[in-house]
Protein backbone atom coordinates (compact mmCIF):
# COMPACT_ATOMS: atom_id res chain seq x y z
CA UNK A 1 0.00 0.00 0.00
CA UNK A 2 1.29 3.26 -0.91
CA UNK A 3 1.31 5.70 2.63
CA UNK A 4 0.27 9.24 2.02
CA UNK A 5 3.19 11.34 3.23
CA UNK A 6 4.12 14.68 3.99
CA UNK A 7 6.86 16.58 3.25
CA UNK A 8 7.42 16.45 6.90
CA UNK A 9 7.42 13.34 7.06
CA UNK A 10 9.38 12.22 4.39
CA UNK A 11 12.43 14.70 6.25
CA UNK A 12 11.41 12.69 9.42
CA UNK A 13 11.74 9.19 8.13
CA UNK A 14 15.47 10.61 6.36
CA UNK A 15 16.56 11.37 9.51
CA UNK A 16 15.75 8.12 11.22
CA UNK A 17 17.27 6.61 8.52
CA UNK A 18 20.31 8.50 8.65
CA UNK A 19 20.73 7.42 12.20
CA UNK A 20 20.33 3.82 12.19
CA UNK A 21 22.55 3.69 9.14
CA UNK A 22 25.29 6.54 10.83
CA UNK A 23 24.82 5.69 14.61
CA UNK A 24 23.19 2.58 15.73
CA UNK A 25 24.59 0.64 12.90
CA UNK A 26 28.26 0.64 14.03
CA UNK A 27 27.02 0.49 17.62
CA UNK A 28 25.39 -2.55 16.97
CA UNK A 29 28.11 -4.23 14.54
CA UNK A 30 30.29 -3.75 17.29
CA UNK A 31 28.05 -5.44 20.02
CA UNK A 32 27.92 -8.36 17.59
CA UNK A 33 31.93 -8.51 17.30
CA UNK A 34 32.25 -8.20 21.16
CA UNK A 35 29.82 -10.71 21.71
CA UNK A 36 31.14 -13.12 19.43
CA UNK A 37 34.56 -12.37 21.58
CA UNK A 38 33.19 -14.14 24.58
CA UNK A 39 33.97 -17.38 23.19
CA UNK A 40 31.68 -20.27 22.29
CA UNK A 41 28.41 -19.39 20.24
CA UNK A 42 26.00 -22.68 20.95
CA UNK A 43 25.19 -21.07 24.31
CA UNK A 44 26.10 -16.65 23.72
CA UNK A 45 22.99 -15.24 24.53
CA UNK A 46 24.60 -12.10 24.51
CA UNK A 47 25.61 -12.85 20.74
CA UNK A 48 22.49 -14.11 19.78
CA UNK A 49 20.69 -10.95 21.04
CA UNK A 50 22.95 -8.46 19.81
CA UNK A 51 22.55 -10.07 16.14
CA UNK A 52 18.80 -9.72 16.50
CA UNK A 53 19.13 -6.29 17.68
CA UNK A 54 21.39 -5.24 14.60
CA UNK A 55 18.98 -7.11 12.04
CA UNK A 56 16.07 -5.90 13.14
CA UNK A 57 17.85 -2.48 13.19
CA UNK A 58 19.05 -3.58 9.21
CA UNK A 59 14.77 -4.53 8.76
CA UNK A 60 14.22 -1.20 9.72
CA UNK A 61 15.98 0.56 7.42
CA UNK A 62 14.58 -1.35 4.65
CA UNK A 63 11.03 -1.33 5.70
CA UNK A 64 11.48 2.62 5.83
CA UNK A 65 13.40 3.26 2.46
CA UNK A 66 10.50 1.33 1.13
CA UNK A 67 7.92 3.45 2.37
CA UNK A 68 9.86 6.35 0.62
CA UNK A 69 10.12 4.73 -2.61
CA UNK A 70 6.41 4.10 -2.84
CA UNK A 71 4.84 7.06 -1.08
CA UNK A 72 2.64 9.76 -2.57
CA UNK A 73 4.08 13.18 -1.41
CA UNK A 74 0.58 15.43 0.25
CA UNK A 75 0.37 18.92 0.67
CA UNK A 76 -2.71 20.31 2.87
CA UNK A 77 -5.23 22.35 0.32
CA UNK A 78 -7.29 23.08 2.88
CA UNK A 79 -8.51 27.17 3.54
CA UNK A 80 -7.21 28.25 6.84
CA UNK A 81 -10.42 28.24 8.99
CA UNK A 82 -11.45 24.61 7.85
CA UNK A 83 -10.11 21.33 8.92
CA UNK A 84 -7.30 19.95 7.16
CA UNK A 85 -3.73 18.31 7.29
CA UNK A 86 -1.82 19.26 9.92
CA UNK A 87 -4.64 21.37 11.94
CA UNK A 88 -5.51 21.26 15.20
CA UNK A 89 -9.39 20.65 15.62
CA UNK A 90 -11.06 21.53 18.96
CA UNK A 91 -14.30 18.98 19.04
CA UNK A 92 -16.96 18.79 20.88
CA UNK A 93 -18.58 15.27 22.31
CA UNK A 94 -22.26 15.87 23.29
CA UNK A 95 -22.51 12.10 24.75
CA UNK A 96 -19.77 12.59 27.15
CA UNK A 97 -20.32 16.89 27.88
CA UNK A 98 -16.47 16.68 26.72
CA UNK A 99 -14.20 18.60 24.66
CA UNK A 100 -10.78 17.30 22.93
CA UNK A 101 -8.01 18.62 20.81
CA UNK A 102 -7.03 16.66 18.27
CA UNK A 103 -4.24 16.94 15.57
CA UNK A 104 -5.39 15.71 11.94
CA UNK A 105 -1.90 13.76 10.30
CA UNK A 106 -1.30 11.39 7.86
CA UNK A 107 -2.13 7.77 8.45
CA UNK A 108 1.57 6.74 9.11
CA UNK A 109 1.77 9.17 11.87
CA UNK A 110 -2.12 8.48 13.20
CA UNK A 111 -2.26 8.04 17.01
CA UNK A 112 -5.47 8.61 18.67
CA UNK A 113 -4.24 8.01 22.28
CA UNK A 114 -1.58 10.87 21.75
CA UNK A 115 -4.20 13.08 19.67
CA UNK A 116 -3.31 12.80 16.26
CA UNK A 117 -5.79 11.58 14.36
CA UNK A 118 -5.54 9.92 10.67
CA UNK A 119 -6.89 11.55 7.55
CA UNK A 120 -7.52 7.88 6.48
CA UNK A 121 -9.43 6.88 9.64
CA UNK A 122 -13.59 7.00 9.80
CA UNK A 123 -13.27 9.95 12.27
CA UNK A 124 -10.37 12.37 10.35
CA UNK A 125 -12.21 11.82 6.82
CA UNK A 126 -15.45 12.89 8.34
CA UNK A 127 -14.00 15.80 9.69
CA UNK A 128 -12.04 17.27 7.22
CA UNK A 129 -13.42 20.64 5.11
CA UNK A 130 -15.52 21.38 8.11
CA UNK A 131 -15.65 24.34 9.53
CA UNK A 132 -15.95 25.64 13.11
CA UNK A 133 -19.59 25.62 14.57
CA UNK A 134 -20.41 23.20 11.69
CA UNK A 135 -21.85 19.52 13.28
CA UNK A 136 -20.24 16.63 11.52
CA UNK A 137 -21.76 12.65 11.78
CA UNK A 138 -19.18 10.26 12.50
CA UNK A 139 -19.66 6.99 10.78
CA UNK A 140 -18.62 4.56 13.36
CA UNK A 141 -20.18 1.81 15.69
CA UNK A 142 -24.41 1.45 14.98
CA UNK A 143 -25.69 4.29 14.03
CA UNK A 144 -22.92 6.88 14.37
CA UNK A 145 -22.74 9.56 16.52
CA UNK A 146 -22.45 13.72 16.24
CA UNK A 147 -19.50 15.96 17.43
CA UNK A 148 -19.71 19.83 17.00
CA UNK A 149 -16.46 21.53 15.91
CA UNK A 150 -15.35 23.97 18.53
CA UNK A 151 -12.16 25.67 16.45
CA UNK A 152 -9.95 25.20 13.87
CA UNK A 153 -6.31 26.21 14.04
CA UNK A 154 -3.06 25.67 12.02
CA UNK A 155 -0.36 23.34 14.10
CA UNK A 156 2.80 24.58 15.29
CA UNK A 157 5.69 23.70 13.25
CA UNK A 158 6.52 20.21 14.47
CA UNK A 159 9.94 19.81 13.39
CA UNK A 160 11.14 20.49 17.07
CA UNK A 161 9.25 17.29 17.74
CA UNK A 162 11.88 14.27 18.12
CA UNK A 163 11.80 12.03 15.52
CA UNK A 164 8.86 10.08 16.13
CA UNK A 165 8.90 6.38 15.10
CA UNK A 166 6.80 6.04 11.96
Amino acid sequence: MREKLTRSDVAKIEAEIEHRKLVLRPELIEAVKEARAQGDLSENFEYYAAKREKNQNESRIGYLDRMLKTAIIIDDESDDDSVGLNKLVEVYFPEDDETETFRIVTSIRGDSLAGYISIESPFGKALLGHRAGDTVHIEAGPGGYDVEIKSVSAAQDDSEDAIRRF
